[in-house]
């Protein structure tokens, strides 16, 4: 009689390793999430409060627990496997889950805790109509418990974080409106077009420029639609140089080869060291209206509703 040998058992690596999630999943999930973004343990040290050697430790046992290499390290440094990029991005969108929940249970009951996300457009600190200074020392006071995250994104970033969760409250210049969410109106800035130094029309009189005449020179703007893209499609300036954000912009103006819009308040510390010159603000100018804005569905946490009236009381 024939004896039929039974099949190998399947290697770890073909197994589902990992069954119910418990909260030290959670915590290394979380470890992991920190070294990530901090790119590398020691980095992540300082974030989480603890060692390297504990860091190394918890993510040997993440890796364990998943059956998967996650990370490579050594000399040439730390860097995530094809692997290792799926998880992160299965991390976030599992943490983000977490947060949420644990936003509603406090809904329920009436309170606010856990962590609130807030995203807001660069270069608004300087600008002294902006009072979210403000808004934030009155939320802190209504809502002791609430870790508030802040974060520095362009428009379309905030405005992806919003509609799948990753942020609770977006501050924008306002531009297009999306059905997905809710805009209410906070404060101005004054946007002047500049050039550098270097530029030709630096210490130049600008009496006789029109927009029809500033198309001989070449134009620095944001790749993206914002109020910045309106204006220069809306006045034809050619767009040769593009930037993502207003440091950018500066960056490139100060090369002296370009011209572009900046908020006043941030280009005044560049004018008053000889670096840059606003070119017939009379003339050459728009208003950015900025805005709050919430997601309209699912409702937003209590956390992000009392921030946003924080931000409405501020600006009032």
């Amino acid at each position: 009689m024939q004896v039929k040998t039974p099949p190998p058992h399947p290697s770890p690596k073909h197994r589902a390793v990992l069954g119910q999630l418990s909260d030290m999943d959670l915590r290394l999930l979380q470890v992991f999430k920190s070294v990530v973004e901090c790119g590398g343990m020691s980095a992540a040290e300082l974030e989480l409060n603890i060692g390297t050697s504990t860091v190394s430790r918890h993510m040997k046992d993440l890796e364990t627990r998943l059956g998967l290499t996650l990370c490579r390290r050594g000399r040439a440094g730390f860097a995530l496997t094809a692997e290792g990029q799926r998880v992160y991005d299965e991390t976030l969108r599992l943490l983000s889950a977490v947060d949420a929940f644990r936003s509603s249970i406090d809904d329920i009951h009436r309170r606010m805790g856990g962590r609130l996300e807030v995203a807001v457009f660069d270069k608004t600190a300087s600008n002294p109509a902006a009072h979210i200074g403000d808004a934030i020392a009155l939320f802190a006071s209504q809502a002791p418990e609430v870790s508030l995250q802040m974060h520095v994104a362009s428009i379309p970033a905030i405005e992806r974080g919003l509609i799948d969760g990753s942020f609770h409250v977006g501050i924008i210049p306002a531009h297009r409106t999306s059905q997905s969410l809710v805009y209410a109106d906070l404060f101005a800035e004054t946007m002047l077009l500049y050039c550098g130094a270097r530029h030709p029309l630096y210490g130049t009189d600008h009496a006789a420029l029109t927009w029809e005449s500033l198309r001989a020179y070449q134009f620095a703007g944001l790749g993206y639609h914002s109020p910045n893209m309106e204006l220069s499609h809306s006045t034809r300036l050619p767009r040769k140089a593009t930037g993502f954000d207003q440091e950018s912009i500066a960056t490139l103006i100060l090369s002296g080869r370009y011209l572009g819009f900046l908020p006043d308040h941030y280009a005044e510390g560049f004018e008053r060291q000889g670096l840059m010159q606003a070119v017939l603000p009379a003339q050459f100018h728009y208003r950015c209206q900025f805005v709050s804005v919430l997601r309209k569905s699912p409702q937003p946490p209590r956390a992000a509703q009392a921030f946003a009236q924080c931000l409405l009381e501020a600006h009032g």
